[in-house]
């Protein structure tokens, strides 16, 4: 694939972190293939996962690939860029389109970043999985590759006000070893994933500069104030209900307005 953008938003982005203080500490990036394709399976607890995620991929010199919700693809302004960072668009009403998509650019090489907890996790746990990164890995013949991203919440995530500078704030990338999946008992080895990402995010909050006991931003298992997992499934409900009624209430004003 020809990349114009991805490369040169990459340099602007570490310069910017660099002149704002942000600090990282990665570790395990030599998990990532320097070459081939790969599946790299995250959790998920900012809008700005993704911007960060890719920067774990640069030791190898790869450029991730992400599954993203199409409405980024739809919009006016980031929907050229996603194009042209050749993202993976993903219909949630028609997903299995995105999978085999993602599957065809892994068999051709590229390194494809997903979050198979689907949506921002409010706990800070680590959610439920989706089993698609299993089966894009699995049918792709590739690597499924564990990584943990944490200090990203701090910066933009649900339910708190943005601090999208992140003046001083310390990223924390885990990059953990691969795992070789089969696809023959997917939500077996899915399971596997969510093992190896709870152990990862025990390690990154151990590492975290600030410590978890009463921060908002922690989960409540390890004495942070997070909500627990079930009270972030209660809210997970209720945000998805809300969306259903805006959905229903603008429909019913263009049938009105159409007669």
């Amino acid at each position: 694939m020809r990349d114009y953008t991805y490369p040169p938003i990459i340099v602007t982005m570490k310069t910017m972190f660099k002149i704002i203080g942000m600090k990282f500490q990665i570790t395990g990036a030599h998990h990532i293939p320097r070459s081939g394709g790969a599946v790299i399976a995250s959790n998920h607890i900012s809008y700005v996962d993704f911007i960060f995620n890719g920067l774990a991929a640069q030791p190898s010199k790869r450029l991730v690939r992400f599954m993203a919700k199409n409405d980024a693809f739809e919009h006016k302004i980031s929907g050229p860029i996603m194009r042209s960072l050749h993202h993976i668009s993903v219909d949630r009403a028609a997903g299995e389109k995105s999978l085999l998509d993602a599957i065809e650019y892994v068999r051709a090489g590229e390194v494809v970043g997903i979050f198979p907890e689907a949506t921002i996790s409010r706990s800070m746990e680590i959610k439920e999985l989706k089993t698609g990164a299993v089966r894009v890995a699995a049918e792709g013949g590739v690597p499924l590759i564990p990584m943990i991203v944490w200090g990203t919440q701090l910066l933009k995530t649900k339910d708190h006000p943005s601090d999208l500078w992140g003046r001083g704030k310390t990223i924390i990338l885990k990059v953990g070893e691969p795992i070789d999946v089969t696809g023959e008992d997917p939500v077996a080895e899915t399971a596997l994933l969510k093992e190896r990402l709870q152990a990862l995010l025990a390690e990154a909050i151990a590492e975290y500069p600030i410590g978890p006991e009463g921060q908002w931003w922690a989960p409540a298992s390890f004495g942070g104030a997070a909500p627990t997992p079930e009270e972030a499934k209660r809210l997970d409900q209720e945000e998805l209900a809300e969306r259903a009624a805006r959905r229903a209430a603008r429909e019913a004003e263009k049938n009105a307005e159409n007669g």
